[in-house]
């Protein structure tokens, strides 16, 4: 179901489709949380497997992040090509397991920056399902900054292409 559909020629499945690619081709998002006070943002790889409706994460068991989950599981994660000017937002609700199996199918050679292997009984499995999710898949960058330009000329906000918010 589409939520909102701004300026947008997609159909909510084309949008839903962009959303789960764009998140998956950019890997690295920003994992946002709520502490009860304020929001904590922190850059985190996404295993996107929009096959399972789920993004995974791999984290160690002693983040701050885990217990603010735990507490508030409402999440979000923003992916950002910059050279292209596109964005994705997917929110929905976060579990931190221990599910070793889940763990080791996960485990690529990056991971071996922060731990030895994937039987490290440090690391947790954080998972995301999402709910919802947004979408800005703008123009090239010469045409942004052209715009950009142009609104500050006039006064008029930039139209940075399509925008829209669909249920996952």
């Amino acid at each position: 179901m589409v939520k909102e559909h701004h300026d947008n020629d997609k159909t909510p499945a084309e949008v839903q489709d962009r959303i789960w690619e764009l998140a998956d081709k950019i890997d690295i998002c920003m994992f946002t949380t709520w502490d009860g006070e304020r929001q904590r943002s922190r850059p985190l790889s996404a295993r996107v497997r929009r096959e399972e409706h789920a993004i995974h994460f791999l984290v160690d068991a002693e983040g701050q992040k885990n217990w603010q989950v735990d507490k508030f599981p409402w999440v979000s994660c923003a992916w950002v090509d910059s050279g292209g000017h596109k964005y994705a937002v997917i929110s929905g609700s976060a579990e931190v397991t221990n599910d070793r199996a889940k763990i080791t199918e996960l485990w690529t050679d990056f991971d071996k920056a922060w731990w030895d292997d994937a039987s490290d009984p440090s690391i947790r499995l954080l998972t995301v399902t999402p709910d919802d999710g947004e979408l800005w898949d703008s123009p090239n960058r010469a045409v942004a900054f052209a715009k950009m330009a142009v609104a500050a000329v006039t006064g008029t906000a930039p139209d940075f292409g399509d925008n829209a918010k669909v249920d996952l």
